[in-house]
């Protein structure tokens, strides 16, 4: 089911090479198609949406936004504890993030200059939901949570109907419970483009956030520049490192929580005991044979999983910082010893009982992470993704004076001499 790799400088890395190629790995070319939806919604707007939508989602809704209303009545017919499990989890997630806020500044210099920052929320932001199987209330908590703090204006929401064109009522709570502005039923590369032009129904906005197929990807990848885009996410991936402490059934259950995901996610286990490996590759079989979703779980292992068993822990780390992988679990005996160790990672699960599904529901940590070993560059969806900062700068004439030889000198030196002129005319007598 899963491979085995002795780490001896040459095999581990094979495998990581193949690795790297699975973001393509089956996905057909699409950027045609979808550079066609975008241009029909940029001229047509509605009525290019609503085409798409009988097409693809098999029925249009009535209204395309939901009223305030409706959204009241549909969550009335959610569960009342699942309902509750939002909330609470909706204020970790608050809690978490609103220690990201940052405030506008200014500081004061002895000769009048005063120079500074300031720090506010983008007008309006889209968030980009899916439906049908692939409905992930919690994403709408991990966007829009993080978006209200940072003091976005308006948070616009698109979620694609289903087959009798209603909404799923609990994306529509979690919404509600996020602080969700406004609820459009409409999905795919037609809603991002909706929301990246706007139409008669739909406002334009600045930035477009939340996961989707590869349709929806790659609207959002044309669509960067016309709008901001959270990111171009891969296929989902977890890195386990492991000593001898660690509980091989734990272990088995958290590699396979990520592979039911897709079957081009990947799960990997680092540890520097063999015995721990043979018996974690034992707890996937057992374990596997019980799971709902078992054909994608093993599929997943199979291709893109690996058991690598290195010389040390220090081997371990080393490798699992150049991995730079999305969720990364320790469960070592003293996990907190590695912390500082742990360079390139989008979220780190520390000990035996903060497995990774901790993070994507509830703890408040954002579950929206960098994927692909893009890590090592890019962090988490924060309060700060929905901010935008300027900078002001006041001079006073006697402040300018004293630097205007310096920076005519500056701009003589890069041949902009208009530059040079906009300082020197200020004191010619």
């Amino acid at each position: 089911m899963i491979t085995t790799v002795i780490a001896n400088g040459k095999d581990e890395y094979s495998f990581i090479d193949a690795l790297k190629l699975r973001s393509n790995s089956g996905a057909k070319d699409v950027s045609g198609i979808v550079s066609d939806i975008i241009e029909n919604v940029r001229k047509n707007g509605d009525k290019a949406v609503y085409d798409y939508t009988l097409k693809f989602d098999g029925k249009a809704p009535l209204e395309v936004e939901i009223s305030a209303d409706e959204i009241d009545r549909i969550i009335e017919c959610c569960d009342k504890d699942y309902i509750k499990t939002l909330e609470k989890a909706a204020a970790n997630i608050e809690d978490f993030h609103k220690r990201q806020i940052q405030q506008s500044w200014l500081t004061t210099k002895e000769n009048g200059v005063i120079m500074g920052q300031r720090v506010r929320g983008l007008e309006r932001v889209g968030l980009y939901v899916p439906g049908g199987t692939a409905a992930y209330p919690s994403s709408v908590l991990m966007n829009a949570i993080p978006a209200k703090l940072a003091g976005c204006r308006e948070i616009v929401m698109t979620t694609p109907p289903s087959k009798d064109g209603t909404p799923n009522p609990d994306i529509i709570a979690a919404a509600k419970i996020a602080g969700v502005d406004r609820i459009f039923l409409m999905g795919g590369a037609q809603a991002v483009a909706a929301l990246a032009y706007g139409t008669e129904q739909v406002p334009k906005v600045d930035k477009i956030v939340g996961p989707g197929n590869i349709f929806v990807a790659t609207a959002k990848k044309l669509l960067y520049g016309v709008v901001d885009i959270d990111m171009i996410a891969g296929p989902s991936e977890i890195l386990i490192i492991a000593d001898k402490t660690a509980n091989p059934k734990f272990l088995a259950a958290d590699l396979m929580s990520q592979a039911e995901h897709d079957r081009l996610a990947s799960s990997i286990l680092l540890t520097d005991c063999e015995t721990l490996a043979q018996k974690v590759k034992a707890e996937l079989t057992r374990q596997c044979a019980l799971l709902e979703r078992k054909e994608i779980i093993e599929e997943s292992l199979e291709n893109y999983g690996a058991i690598i068993v290195c010389s040390d822990m220090s081997q371990a780390i080393d490798f699992a910082n150049e991995l730079a992988p999305e969720h990364l679990e320790v469960c070592c005996e003293n996990p907190m010893e590695y912390v500082g160790k742990l360079d390139n990672a989008g979220s780190v699960f520390l000990g035996n009982y903060s497995p990774e599904p901790l993070g994507d529901y509830f703890a408040g940590p954002n579950h929206v992470l960098p994927t692909s070993g893009t890590a090592r560059f890019f962090s988490p969806l924060s309060v700060d993704s929905f901010v935008k900062k300027s900078s002001f700068i006041y001079y006073t004439e006697s402040a300018l004076k004293n630097d205007a030889e310096d920076i005519v000198r500056f701009a003589n030196t890069e041949g902009l001499t208009a530059h040079a002129n906009s300082i020197s005319v200020r004191f010619e007598e």
